[in-house]
């Protein structure tokens, strides 16, 4: 019950910012938006679930919706999709179920007057590899730092690498973002907190105690890059998460969290990624800049 009051809280807080006031009133009202992204922008499993495709775990209460339901949005088209790295954009995508998601850049239009990317963390297997590997080396070395010495070879951290090489693509999809719609605004929106600062939680995020600085350390270095795109195009505005998500990781008590730990749950949300509550935290931060 206390979770469901702090989501309406949160909800009703962010449509209040958009729906009164002078600045808000004056704010021209978006003909077209679209949501495009990942996992960590589509809310797989949290109810409740679009089936078009299935597989893209795409909530209708995701961030894009209540961002769409905030602005009074007229025509929104969210093609967010699980799994999506920054080729998918420009590619179909096969998801479960036998389904396929188009390329996202097809849901834009030349009238299309605003656009959300939340994309690259799926880029090189940078997400997927960390949280498919982590957890398994804690029992091994919980005080160590096990999962940054498994991706580091010769001293050098494959997994940052990896996300360096993240830039060049996302400024490519912002080149074609612009061309496909030129007159809409475009905010790419950054990855959320998912370990705290300090302090550990293994019931909830099982990394060992060491990696816990690690992850804040590769969160940050990914966006960074996502910034540093945004700073290379010139165009586009950079939305971050991160900071304002800090008491909002998955080891946040009292119904404060915005991450899900490991424990996967198909009614709430997906392992180690947004809850409902995260996606109307994260659409507060994205209303305040698109307004």
């Amino acid at each position: 019950m206390r979770n469901t009051r702090l989501l309406t809280a949160v909800v009703s807080a962010a449509i209040l910012l958009a729906t009164t006031g002078t600045a808000a009133s004056a704010a021209p009202r978006i003909g077209h938006y679209v949501a495009l992204g990942d996992s960590y922008t589509s809310g797989p499993f949290i109810p409740a679930q679009r089936t078009d495709p299935l597989g893209c775990g795409r909530s209708t209460a995701n961030y894009p919706s209540v961002l769409a339901d905030a602005l009074r949005v007229g025509d929104f088209d969210d093609v967010s999709c699980a799994g999506a790295d920054t080729t998918n954009m420009t590619r179909p995508q096969s998801v479960p179920f036998n389904g396929t998601n188009p390329p996202q850049l097809g849901a834009l239009r030349i009238d299309t007057d605003l656009v959300t990317l939340g994309i690259g963390g799926n880029d090189f297997g940078v997400f997927g590899g960390i949280v498919g590997t982590c957890p398994g080396l804690r029992k091994a070395d919980p005080t160590g730092s096990p999962c940054e010495e498994h991706f580091t070879t010769n001293g050098v951290n494959t997994v940052k690498t990896a996300i360096g090489n993240v830039v060049p693509r996302v400024e490519a999809v912002l080149a074609a973002v612009h061309e496909r719609s030129p007159g809409a605004r475009v905010l790419v929106v950054g990855y959320p907190r998912i370990a705290p600062p300090s302090g550990y939680c293994p019931d909830v995020l099982p990394f060992a105690d060491g990696d816990y600085a690690w992850l804040n350390e590769v969160e940050q270095e990914l966006n960074q890059a996502l910034s540093d795109a945004v700073d290379a195009d010139g165009k586009a505005t950079y939305v971050d998460t991160f900071g304002p998500s800090r008491g909002h990781d998955a080891c946040a008590r009292g119904g404060s969290a915005w991450i899900n730990g490991q424990d996967q749950n198909i009614f709430v949300a997906a392992a180690y990624h947004p809850l409902k509550a995260g996606m109307a935290g994260i659409a507060a931060v994205v209303l305040k800049q698109a307004r």
